[in-house]
């Protein structure tokens, strides 16, 4: 029998557009096996995620950049076909800031936690985390928020390059833009002409200090903060490998125990009264020791399913239980747990697992979204191969630079809010 309340559904939302988004086929899978009704609210067009047997019915998103009330009336129309109170998931930054702020709005139709509505978009915020990690005493890396084209550039000196910049708010970065949420700056010009687009990308610029990438200094905490403030599902990884390379997502992870991380993780969560779902993201300085947050992600992190315990419990199905007011089941960490997701990493996904593993999306319980993957992935990369060499004809010498420019076209697939995080 299901630990799971089956007579609430869930409605998983994405505004993000992004076919390969494997944290969304494992939220449908994970509540789907429970015996819930999974409705998604996403666009799944040349998805594999559409072909999950657990998916019950896909609803039209909002666009992307909708404003509240669009998303809120989009909501409204799927909990009309849904027709009982479900379980309201955000599976990406720009939905979890909407969603925290919609929340009196949207009930009783949708259950979420109760938690001031203005705090996802502000731990979301990269400039506002700057304050909030100050405030609860943990490490992060300087950051500059220039006020001009002059002032970034300064920046460059007085933060030393290479740096990185981001956007404060990278879901609002207009897709075909040619912004990225993240980049290692190299000069201070490059500063200045990022800072002269603040207007296109939506958001404010800031800058910080370049923490190097190296083994073992890429870390990741996945938990949920129930009702009580208390810490429940998830853990502390490791990311093993990540795509692109050095600062991207993480192909391969392991879940591994970290006292001094998942200290890191609750004493923030505890300091901002924090309810719900979240995933943050960490380097170790390899100077000092000291693990800096970069990132935290009001939502499931994509690699989420890394962490289910012994009692099947992971982030998502903690959220289901504690909304429905049903016990969490008190579950062993499996440590040494891997997850891999396949299109990102083929050859470890290939190699004889050591111990517990999970594929993101092959499973043989559900193996038509597995299967339906590398057509369109194939067809996806191609294309994209193809477009760069439309615009540069590889020549000797090239073929390296061409690759490289490959990895970075097919790493907009996956949001700006699960990549190069660990900038």
């Amino acid at each position: 029998m299901s630990q799971l309340d089956d007579r609430v559904p869930a409605v998983l939302l994405r505004i993000d557009r992004n076919p390969f988004h494997h944290g969304t086929l494992g939220a449908v899978r994970s509540l789907g096996r429970a015996g819930v009704e999974v409705h998604l609210v996403a666009d799944c067009a040349g998805s594999p995620v559409r072909r999950s047997r657990y998916m019950r019915r896909i609803h039209p998103p909002p666009a992307p950049g909708a404003s509240p009330g669009e998303i809120a009336a989009a909501l409204r129309r799927v909990a009309a076909r849904v027709a009982r109170p479900a379980v309201l998931i955000p599976l990406d930054d720009a939905s979890a800031v909407a969603t925290g702020r919609l929340r009196e709005q949207l009930a009783p139709a949708y259950l979420l936690p109760q938690q001031p509505g203005a705090l996802p978009g502000r731990v979301a915020d990269k400039a506002e985390l700057a304050g909030v990690c100050a405030a609860a005493a943990v490490p992060h890396p300087v950051t500059l928020v220039p006020d001009s084209a002059e002032d970034a550039a300064a920046a460059a000196w007085r933060l030393g390059l290479p740096m990185v910049a981001k956007w404060s708010r990278p879901w609002l970065v207009p897709a075909g833009s040619g912004l990225r949420s993240t980049i290692v700056v190299t000069s201070a010009r490059q500063a200045r002409e990022l800072y002269l687009r603040s207007a296109e990308a939506g958001s404010s610029l800031l800058l910080q200090t370049f923490l190097p990438p190296g083994p073992d200094r890429d870390w990741f905490f996945h938990g949920y903060a129930d009702r009580s403030g208390a810490v429940r599902a998830g853990g502390p990884g490791r990311k093993q490998l990540a795509w692109p390379r050095g600062a991207g997502l993480t192909a391969v992870g392991r879940w591994t125990p970290n006292p001094q991380v998942q200290a890191l993780a609750e004493r923030l969560t505890s300091e901002l009264g924090y309810r719900g779902i979240f995933d943050l993201d960490f380097r170790r300085c390899g100077s000092t020791g000291r693990y800096h947050l970069l990132d935290f992600n009001p939502r499931p992190g994509a690699q989420f399913r890394l962490f289910a315990d012994s009692a099947g419990l992971d982030v998502v199905r903690a959220l289901h239980l504690d909304l429905t007011h049903r016990p969490l089941p008190d579950g062993v960490p499996l440590p040494g747990r891997e997850f891999v997701v396949e299109n990102y990493a083929p050859l470890n996904a290939l190699r004889p697992a050591l111990g517990e593993r999970e594929l993101a999306w092959h499973a043989a319980d559900d193996r038509a979204p597995g299967r339906a993957l590398w057509a369109l992935w194939g067809r996806h990369a191609a294309g994209r191969l193809a477009g760069r060499l439309r615009q540069r004809p590889v020549r000797r010498g090239l073929t390296d630079d061409l690759s490289d420019d490959l990895s970075e076209d097919l790493s907009e697939d996956f949001s700006d809010d699960e990549k190069a995080s660990s900038c």
